[in-house]
């Protein structure tokens, strides 16, 4: 009984003397609510015969139509297409990214040189702060067929007329993945650096002593040694398969490649933003949330089971 006591007695002492700090919390609390629960109720619209002109009041008084929203998107023609594109940009990116944001940081890992490995940095890191306006509208403007890249072809003799980057689906793809990387490749290394820093520094020096070379020391210490982030790293690339960067593929977006550019979330805000469909919007950003859960947990288990680490 007395424990009891004690532990209320604790409990309530622990709650005045940070009274302050609990208070200071609330703003940030009310906000989590505001934008992010509020909204769930939404979710409602996907089974509801929902019109915008009904109002907030609407989401809760129109009539169900049960899963009438998710089939007709399972029917609409561009459904498979824009997943094919979604998955087919995330996959061939996160194939391309990671293992080349990893060689990159482990490549900077290995520069001794303090200044310049600042400045190599700093110049990687850098495209991360630019919007996607302003970066793609540069590569907009260097992968037009009178830009810069079409020049440097033609002058190599590479090519005998300019390449539609933008203006041909079959390129899509690779500019949206190449872009990608150029922007966060820097910004993607750093983790990588974070969890490099956390290696014990005394097994590079016994592998050193027993004449293991740069690259061994890598293969055989620094990878191990962050395993653990980086298949956190996959885990949160498998679960965003149907996820892609909006803006980027938004700003890259025209009517010509609109075949291969065509993605899940540029869907939504065309049919939700511009179309006023929100029920069915909400019908598909529903499913893909959905699927992502399925895969975060698909992808830890996988991860938990192979290397004995997860996210959870």
């Amino acid at each position: 009984m007395a424990s009891k006591k004690q532990k209320a007695y604790k409990l309530g002492y622990d709650f005045r003397t940070q009274l302050e700090l609990k208070i200071m919390l609330l703003p940030a609390v009310g906000l989590i609510f505001l934008f992010d629960f509020t909204p769930l109720f939404g979710l409602l619209m996907a089974f509801k015969n929902y019109e915008p002109i009904m109002g907030v009041k609407g989401i809760f008084t129109s009539e169900w139509n049960g899963f009438q929203h998710f089939i007709r998107v399972f029917q609409n023609f561009q459904f498979w297409p824009m997943v094919r594109n979604t998955l087919g940009i995330n996959l061939l990116g996160a194939l391309v990214s990671i293992p080349a944001t990893l060689v990159f940081a482990l490549l900077l890992n290995e520069i001794k040189h303090r200044k310049f490995k600042s400045i190599v940095q700093t110049v990687t890191y850098l495209p991360h702060f630019l919007s996607w306006v302003i970066f793609g509208g540069l590569f907009i403007t260097l992968l037009n067929t009178t830009g810069i890249v079409n020049f440097l072809l033609m002058k190599l003799h590479l090519i005998d007329k300019p390449i539609p980057f933008l203006a041909d689906p079959k390129y899509f793809w690779g500019v949206a993945i190449g872009t990608g990387l150029l922007k966060d490749i820097g910004w993607g290394a750093i983790l990588y650096l974070a969890a490099m820093a956390g290696v014990d520094q005394s097994l590079y020096e016994a592998a050193a002593i027993d004449g293991a070379g740069r690259f061994k020391r890598m293969l055989h210490i620094t990878i191990p040694g962050i395993l653990p982030t980086l298949m956190v790293l996959i885990i949160f690339a498998v679960s965003g398969m149907l996820n892609n960067n909006f803006t980027q593929i938004y700003v890259l977006q025209n009517t010509l490649n609109l075949p291969a550019s065509q993605v899940i979330d540029t869907y939504v805000y065309q049919t939700g933003l511009l179309q006023f469909q929100f029920a069915s919007a909400t019908a598909i950003g529903l499913m893909k949330a959905v699927f992502a859960l399925l895969l975060l947990v698909g992808a830890n288990a996988l991860s938990k089971k192979l290397t004995k680490s997860g996210l959870f």
